[in-house]
């Protein structure tokens, strides 16, 4: 339980905002407190200037038994003294903490203004003040008014008791208010835990809600991108093992059926030589497959090399050419080869020559007696663009996007006839972009097929 994340967060907000309110909340009390005490001994100093400046006026015993009278009636005591500290006239019995303070007032440091003289209301029963009383400059006496710090007790108790009761309403609205927070920060949290679970269990179709535009929303979309991914990559894995299955299931039928030929003694040497010829050829029909396979697994594990050098691009383009022109005269195919002699191409030459070598012999295997096949070299500033062009049958339109894929075959029927393993044009994408190039194929049915090819120029070779 106490793993849980909506919890923690729960706790994390709850704690975070207990610790915010407290001292919002202290800081509250503290200046409310205050500014109630200090309410009241303000009131006090006022109700002692009061009668101060009225006996400076009538300084006489009926002004100040009136003064008695009046706070006899009142929550506040008042003691009259004259100059010499001699009480004169008090409304309320006098006991000895009214005496002690009284005693202990230096009268000649109190301003004309009055001052309070007993502030400490947590430790006396009484707070008190000091008017004094002069007239025509000449000091006379004092008022000192008393107030019973119960009352500001009660003040300060009644204060507490209301922060008490909105401080435990705010603590619970804090609770509901964190809780609803942590559930809706929470909740998609653990929708998104559960598709990830159903992933690590193999269930690679998830789906999540993911119209939200904050960061969980983006987590959903990322986790629902890489479920449709998944999917995607185990359907083209059971396709690749199924298609590889039956790539290494051929040939090696074919090699265990003449071997088992030849080895009965009813046939002749005729026969001997032509069936070994065909395990010749599927033998090697089956390296090539192992050599692609291997290569491509070595792409996948990034250890795949590219030696990388400026090279004459006009010379690899000669020696390709030269090395297939024999097969297309057989074909009767025609072959023109555009390059100019000064380009300098930042390639591996033995990589790059499988590439073109693969897309040339596609187009030969394609492309019907008389038709053309064309190499076209361009460059700029930046860039070396080869397009090898053929009048052959085209590639459909909708297998366009797919002729990179391993193992993608446009006619699978016909895939052994051409002798193709569907791994040529992966392999050589691969090797392309691995030389910071692409490649872009286009078709048309019946009209023929273009490769582009570019990459990066080379420093001048001097």
């Amino acid at each position: 339980m106490f793993n849980k994340l909506s919890l923690k967060i729960g706790m994390l907000f709850f704690v975070f905002i207990l610790i915010i309110e407290t001292f919002l909340y202290s800081i509250l009390y503290t200046n409310l407190a205050n500014e109630r005490i200090e309410e009241v001994m303000d009131n006090l100093l006022a109700r002692g200037n009061t009668h101060s400046d009225v006996l400076e006026e009538h300084f006489n015993q009926t002004t100040l038994e009136h003064v008695a009278i009046m706070e006899s009636e009142s929550d506040f005591a008042v003691v009259i003294t004259d100059a010499s500290g001699f009480v004169i006239v008090h409304s309320d019995p006098i006991d000895e903490e009214m005496l002690e303070v009284i005693k202990h007032t230096d009268t000649h440091q109190i301003p004309t203004d009055g001052k309070v003289i007993e502030e400490r209301w947590m430790e006396k029963d009484y707070i008190a003040t000091d008017s004094p009383i002069t007239i025509n400059e000449e000091h006379q006496g004092h008022v000192f008014m008393f107030a019973d710090t119960d009352n500001i007790k009660r003040i300060v108790d009644h204060l507490s008791d209301q922060f008490l009761i909105i401080g435990f309403i705010t603590i619970i609205l804090t609770i509901i208010t964190v809780f609803i927070l942590s559930r809706l920060i929470t909740k998609p949290l653990i929708e998104i835990t559960k598709a990830t679970e159903q992933l690590s269990k193999g269930r690679n179709r998830v789906e999540l809600q993911t119209d939200r535009s904050d960061e969980l929303g983006e987590l959903a979309n990322s986790i629902t991108t890489l479920s449709n991914d998944l999917e995607h990559m185990k359907k083209e894995r059971n396709e690749f093992l199924a298609s590889i299955s039956h790539e290494l299931r051929t040939p090696l039928t074919y090699i265990k059926g003449y071997a088992d030929i030849i080895s009965r003694d009813d046939i002749t040497d005729d026969e001997k030589s032509e069936y070994l010829e065909i395990i010749r050829e599927e033998t090697e029909q089956l390296t090539v497959l192992v050599r692609n396979l291997f290569n491509l697994a070595k792409m996948d594990q990034n250890t795949f090399g590219i030696n990388r050098q400026n090279i004459e691009f006009g010379k690899l383009i000669y020696t390709i050419t030269e090395r297939i022109r024999p097969a297309l005269e057989e074909k009767n195919i025609i072959f023109l080869v555009s390059c100019p002699s000064n380009i300098i191409a930042n390639i591996d030459p033995d990589r790059m020559q499988q590439v073109l070598l693969n897309i040339l012999d596609n187009a030969k295997k394609h492309t019907s007696e008389g038709k053309r096949i064309s190499v076209e070299v361009y460059q700029n500033k930046h860039n070396i663009k080869t397009i090898i062009s053929d009048e052959g049958e085209g590639i459909p339109e909708e297998d366009l996007p797919y002729i990179f894929e391993r193992l993608y075959r446009v006619e699978k029927s016909r895939s052994r006839l051409s002798g193709g393993t569907g791994l040529g044009l992966a392999i050589a994408k691969e090797i392309v972009e691995s030389h910071g190039g692409s490649i872009e194929v286009n078709s048309k049915i019946g009209e023929g097929t273009s490769f582009e090819i570019i990459l990066q120029r080379g420093e001048h070779i001097e």
